[in-house]
């Protein structure tokens, strides 16, 4: 009998709950998320909301990295629809960052891996799943571990930044 998953919530960076532009970088060993942080402007009203795309400047951008990360899956739900996804009668929230315990995602990972004539259990003992949830989707991840950072630009441009930093 396996043990039920549950959530921890994680601190990340709150990622802004309009419009967070998460964008992913992946290569095979390393994952960086950039996303827009919640950082209100003191200077708007309220009355003449602004655009905002992934080239527009001067953004509070939070970069994650997990270096290394087994694998991930970045799309829905979103945050309408994240009722339907198997781990909110656990806690899952839209806009908002998770650990995993007893992830049956790390699990089935491993069971898959058992055919490889060097498998160990324990290769896949000090993975995490991680879930970050945003306003037009959702991001889990398979890694040891990630850090965030802050970075002022536009998103593409602070994404491909960190991506050339790891080269």
């Amino acid at each position: 009998m396996s043990i039920a998953e549950t959530l921890l919530p994680i601190k990340v960076p709150l990622m802004s709950a309009g419009a967070p532009l998460p964008h992913v970088f992946a290569d095979e060993g390393r994952l960086l998320i950039a996303y827009l942080a919640n950082a209100p402007d003191p200077s708007f009203d309220g009355t003449n909301p602004r655009s905002v795309s992934p080239l527009t400047g001067n953004q509070s951008v939070v970069i994650l990295t997990a270096d290394p990360y087994l694998t991930f899956q970045f799309g829905p739900p979103n945050d309408e629809a994240i009722s339907g996804h198997r781990l909110y009668p656990s806690g899952l929230r839209a806009y908002e960052a998770f650990e995993v315990c007893n992830s049956s995602w790390i699990a089935s990972l491993e069971k898959a891996n058992r055919v490889h004539s060097s498998h160990t259990p324990e290769l896949y003992s000090d993975y995490r799943h991680f879930i970050l949830t945003f306003h037009d989707s959702t991001l889990e991840l398979i890694a040891k571990s990630f850090s965030t950072s802050l970075r002022k630009g536009a998103v593409l441009t602070a994404l491909m930044e960190a991506a050339g930093e790891g080269a």
